[in-house]
């Protein structure tokens, strides 16, 4: 199960159910993908194929939805 947090601008910003504990957002687009970390702060974590000025832009998704994204996080994977 993977969860779909938002659509935004062709990104995709998800959780995978089964993965590691450490907070953590997924995200996809047409042309590749990247995770970030959450906490202790936003930063990424890893990336295929997306352009730098597009990670900017999902980066800035992350910073500006990180409440959200770390409360859904708690509800998803509650400790």
């Amino acid at each position: 199960m993977s969860p779909t947090l938002f659509r935004n601008g062709g990104f995709r910003y998800f959780f995978f159910s089964r993965e590691e504990a450490r907070m953590h957002v997924h995200v996809t687009h047409p042309d590749g993908a990247a995770k970030f970390w959450i906490e202790p702060e936003v930063e990424l974590a890893g990336v295929s194929q997306l352009s730098a000025q597009q990670l900017r832009e999902a980066e800035r998704f992350i910073v500006d939805h990180h409440k959200e994204i770390a409360d859904a996080w708690r509800k998803h994977f509650p400790v």
